[in-house]
């Protein structure tokens, strides 16, 4: 499976994916926006959560730039057979291709 999705194909696809925030707590908290949607997971509390995920869905997650959050926790949840991948350039990347953001 593919690990990235571009913004431009995710635009299209939004209203069937699960999305997740899993941008550190202080990038969340630093941040008054979000892809909407998104449900706000932390990353540190994996474990705790991957369990709830639908196993019957696109799930795309997203950190601040698509970098070592987001790569670990797609690691960590196709690793489960789940069908995750990460928008490449975390939100930020979603934000400078058109995507829309809603207030947190």
């Amino acid at each position: 499976m593919e690990r990235t999705i571009k913004s431009e194909m995710l635009q299209r696809q939004l209203s069937v994916t699960h999305i997740i925030d899993v941008r550190r707590k202080a990038d969340l908290d630093a941040s008054s926006e979000q892809v909407p949607g998104a449900s706000w997971h932390d990353p540190v509390q994996l474990e705790q959560w991957a369990g709830s995920l639908p196993k019957d869905r696109d799930i795309v997650l997203y950190c601040v730039r698509g970098g070592s959050v987001s790569n670990g926790v797609v690691d960590a949840l196709q690793a489960k057979g789940l069908k995750a991948r990460y928008i490449e350039g975390g939100i930020e990347g979603w934000k400078a291709a058109g995507g829309e953001v809603a207030a947190k």
